[in-house]
């Protein structure tokens, strides 16, 4: 397992600061996964633990012109949402992307909390491999869930990871970059076990998966997919962002949280890059 790196120069939203940093509150929402119907599947990584009808969230905001974040995604993975895992083999085709703001000044001031989504195929590190094979053009957020559509949809079968050419699954990397004048938000939605553990809520997820925590040393995934890539990509493999109510130096009390992105996709081709079946790939996670 890569070595453990953190986002830890992290401001509460209550704490009097003169100097600009990154800040953090949290917050509580319904489920949102979006319009999974439209597609053929969803792959996010985010914990949604009802408490007892709503979930809650960190919101992350205070950011700089020009910093990005990301989450990296390996189709095939089980996805912490409803419904099944995407085949690796046939899901090829990137529709659309769901994230969470709970600022949304985007549509209030636009210019300022402007943002571009970019998508790249990425190595098991979270890390670009190439150039971006797709870019949103600027982009201002509204409060709550927002779709970002991937129009015309976009083919992922470049994207197949070269570190285990057998597997031939396909692994990408989303990113935002702020590409506003005043970079401070949007404020972005993570999942937050820690006031899920402090509130007493079942953990587990909406899809009725055990939810463990801290991540990522017992999680459904050895890797954390979240990151804070600096401007540039002047951290790559990428910091990890600290659960907020997290008081330990390596993050070993709730664990490191991801961003609620989703990622929507079709499987009408192309076909298996290998001779195997679905069923297969399926029972490595049984």
């Amino acid at each position: 397992m890569k070595a453990k790196t953190a986002l830890l120069i992290v401001c509460v939203l209550w704490a009097a600061v003169p100097a600009r940093c990154l800040e953090i509150k949290d917050c509580q929402l319904g489920d949102g996964f979006g319009p999974e119907a439209l597609y053929d599947c969803t792959l996010n990584y985010y914990y949604h633990i009802p408490c007892p009808i709503e979930s809650y969230y960190w919101a992350y905001y205070g950011w700089e012109p020009g910093e990005m974040i990301g989450v990296f995604f390996e189709i095939g993975d089980i996805s912490m949402g409803p419904g099944p895992a995407c085949d690796p083999l046939t899901c090829f085709t990137l529709e659309q992307i769901s994230v969470l703001d709970f600022a949304g000044y985007g549509t209030m001031y636009p210019g300022l909390f402007t943002v571009e989504f970019e998508v790249y195929c990425a190595d098991d590190q979270g890390c670009p491999i190439g150039a971006p094979i797709w870019n949103s053009g600027p982009w201002e957020t509204h409060f709550t869930w927002n779709c970002v559509p991937v129009d015309p949809p976009l083919c992922l079968s470049g994207c197949v990871t070269q570190v285990d050419p057998a597997a031939g699954f396909p692994r990408i990397l989303v990113t935002a970059v702020h590409t506003g004048t005043d970079g401070c938000y949007p404020a972005w939605g993570m999942d937050n076990v820690g006031t899920a553990v402090r509130m007493a809520c079942e953990m587990h997820d909406i899809s009725c998966s055990q939810a463990l925590y801290p991540r990522p040393y017992n999680s459904h995934h050895a890797t954390i997919h979240t990151g804070y890539y600096g401007i540039g990509f002047e951290y790559c493999p990428p910091l990890w962002f600290p659960d907020g109510h997290d008081t330990s130096p390596d993050a070993t009390q709730y664990g490191y949280i991801e961003l609620a992105w989703s990622i929507y996709l079709s499987c009408e081709g192309p076909t298996a890059l290998r001779s195997t079946t679905w069923g297969g790939i399926k029972s490595i996670y049984r």
